[in-house]
């Protein structure tokens, strides 16, 4: 910097170049003391380079031999460098295919168990296929074919199950009065075999109740499982006679559908659209099984095949509610059991109220008998059902009423109002075992000897017992005491005498034509039908076992009744007598004005007292028990007797006093006056 600054170019130059000289001569001065090692280290190296050239030549040599003998080693060496490549590849060839034909298997077991309709355990297969085997190999591109189709295959399999949901339901639909029927013939079995239990108590041990009998039967179900592979449907079942032992209700029917649908709607998430499904299809079949067919009370089939349908659907629905967890829960099996019961109660009071025909009344009440029984052994109360049936029993009264009120006019009609002949003992027996009757005098007299009534009486007799046997067999299995069956027969009878027997009677006696001699003897048959009441009444107590004196026990008012139609026919008796009094008096053909008497009384009262005469000896020719008829006879002819003469006075009196008889001569009126001393005698 100093040199730039003072512009001493040139003098620096100087002194560098003195420099470079010194160090020059410094060089040459060493290099002259060290030149002859220099010379020996050239002369060395000269002999070094002949060597290396030799070394060379050599290695030269040497490496061309290597070249040359390498050559194949480099060949195999890459042979072997392919081989290893190609084996590694294999390698991881397998290893990949390991982890893939795992997935490709169960693919295809999945197409497999799809095209078989085993759809349960292809929606498990498919669980597994997307969670554990996919995943492994998900960047492969089948592997993403394969997992787009996953949700097909799953709303697929969907679609299926509720397909085969849907025959099911259908087929239970169709098939519900079969298993219906068949319940109710186990009821019936249970029924009988509890009857004979009852009676012999010994041999009760072992025996299952009804709802132990249904619940080993709900764990007996075949083809139940989930993985059941079976159709749906209803299982054939051959006609069993009746000696065979009738298989489980549950036995006939094929649940599997419903539980594969229920686990595949559950699996996929969906079981509360499952159950919705379900109970809103049951609920639309409920409605269906309980309209009644518009001629259901025409024969007692129609009843029994709406029954079985009921019974049928309910056993169904108790099986499922027993057998699935919440698919139908107690409420709305109570719901659905409470519409049934309104309806069917409403279309039996319809149906029955048809019903002429008490058989048929009887059959019916029988067969609800079986249907509640049957239903009440699932579970469900049935109280409302044996209500109604004392509804019923008012209306089988009524036709029973109508019956007989046909058969005591037959009866009535039929007969011939005269005392029944006995030629022999057998005949004796055989009424007196018809009709409680005792005669001491009767007993004495040989035979052929009467009877003082005639044959309606023990018909008569035996229709009201037939009547009340009729009246107990509706009360049988009703679950009444004894004291309602004696009141329920008691009202009953007292119906059949007050009202249908006493109208028959008074018909028979208000009938035109009627003679007396019939009405005399309807008095005495009646005066022995009120006698036999007190039989009535021990023969009603010996079949209720309640003692008359109970308290609130209805008497009998057959006493009134017979009274009252006696009465009737006394009435007749006054009321016909009189008529022919008329009659004879309308002959009567007096001449006013004639001026002397006849010598005898005039020929129509002849006749009159020769008919009154006749008339009166049938009362006092009566049958029978002499103190009984007699006094009867005798106060019904001395009764009569006493209206004639007061009609036939009245009559004459009328005759004088007429408004046409304007004048009259003494003749006339002794003429007149010899048929009043005729009259008197």
């Amino acid at each position: 910097r100093s040199v730039y600054d003072g512009e001493e170019h040139g003098r620096f130059m100087e002194k560098l170049e003195a420099r470079i000289r010194n160090h020059d001569r410094e060089i040459e001065k060493m290099c002259n003391f060290h030149y002859q090692g220099f010379v020996d280290s050239i002369t060395e190296l000269l002999k070094v380079r002949g060597e290396a050239q030799k070394l060379k030549n050599q290695v030269t040599d040497t490496n061309r031999k290597l070249q040359n003998e390498g050559k194949e080693l480099i060949i195999a060496m890459e042979e072997l460098k392919q081989c290893r490549l190609q084996q590694r590849n294999i390698s991881a060839t397998v290893d990949k295919l390991t982890l893939c034909l795992p997935v490709l298997e169960m693919y295809s077991k999945l197409r497999e168990q799809m095209k078989s309709k085993r759809h349960y355990p292809a929606l498990k297969t498919l669980e597994h296929l997307e969670h554990t085997y996919l995943p492994q190999v998900s960047h492969y591109r089948f592997c993403k074919i394969m997992v787009d189709n996953i949700p097909k295959l799953r709303e697929e399999i969907k679609e299926v199950s509720m397909s085969d949901l849907k025959d099911f339901l259908e087929s239970i639909r169709k098939h519900s009065d079969k298993i219906g029927e068949t319940a109710m013939k186990q009821a019936q079995q249970q029924r009988n075999l509890d009857n004979i239990v009852s009676q012999h108590p010994r041999i009760s041990g072992g025996k299952k109740s009804k709802k132990e009998v249904c619940a080993s039967s709900d764990l007996e179900v075949k083809n139940t499982s989930p993985m059941s592979e079976q159709d749906s449907g209803i299982l054939d079942v051959e006609d069993e006679d009746e000696d065979e032992e009738v298989p489980g209700a549950q036995d006939l029917v094929d649940f599997s559908p419903v539980y594969r649908c229920l686990h595949i709607y559950s699996v996929l998430g969906a079981r509360e659209t499952f159950e919705n499904y379900y109970r809103k299809q049951r609920r639309k079949q409920a409605r269906l099984v309980l309209q009644p067919p518009s001629n259901m009370h025409e024969t007692l089939d129609g009843y029994r095949k709406y029954f079985n349908q009921i019974v049928g659907f309910f056993v169904v629905e108790d099986h499922i509610l027993h057998t699935t967890q919440g698919l139908v829960n107690r409420a709305y099996i109570d719901e659905l059991w409470e519409m049934a019961l309104s309806k069917t109660i409403a279309a039996l009071r319809t149906h029955s109220s048809y019903c002429s025909d008490p058989s048929l009344v009887l059959d019916l009440k029988n067969l609800i008998v079986l249907f509640a029984d049957t239903l009440q052994g699932y579970g469900f109360p049935v109280n409302q059902l044996f209500d109604m049936l004392l509804e019923i029993q008012d209306q089988y009264s009524e036709t029973l009423l109508k019956k007989w009120s046909g058969v005591f006019r037959n009866i009535l009609d039929s007969d011939n109002y005269s005392p029944i002949p006995v030629a022999n003992e057998e005949v004796y027996k055989k009424i007196v075992g018809q009709f409680p009757f005792q005669d001491a005098e009767l007993e004495k007299q040989p035979f052929p000897k009467k009877f003082p009534f005639s044959e309606f009486v023990p018909k008569v007799y035996n229709q009201i017992k037939e009547f009340i046997y009729a009246c107990l067999k509706f009360s049988e299995d009703l679950h009444l005491s004894s004291t309602e069956v004696d009141d329920m027969i008691r009202k009953s009878t007292n119906l059949l005498l007050t009202r249908t027997l006493s109208n028959c009677l008074q018909n028979v006696i208000k009938r035109k034509n009627v003679g007396l001699t019939e009405l005399v003897q309807i008095i005495i048959n009646t005066t022995h039908l009120e006698k036999s009441c007190k039989f009535l009444e021990e023969f009603i107590t010996n079949i209720t076992n309640v003692l008359p004196e109970t308290v609130h026990t209805t008497k009998l008012y057959g006493t009134t009744t017979f009274k009252d139609a006696r009465h009737a026919a006394e009435e007749e008796i006054y009321t016909n007598l009189n008529q022919k009094i008329d009659q004879f008096l309308q002959l009567a053909d007096y001449d006013w004005m004639a001026m002397e008497p006849g010598s005898k009384a005039s020929d129509y009262l002849v006749d009159l007292i020769g008919f009154l005469r006749s008339t009166f000896a049938v009362f006092t020719h009566l049958p029978g028990d002499v103190d009984v008829h007699s006094t009867m006879s005798g106060k019904v002819a001395q009764t009569a007797c006493m209206s004639a003469c007061k009609h036939l006075s009245t009559s004459l009196m009328q005759l004088l006093l007429e408004a046409e008889v304007r004048q009259l001569t003494l003749g006339a009126l002794q003429q007149f006056n010899l048929d009043v001393e005729e009259c008197e005698r």
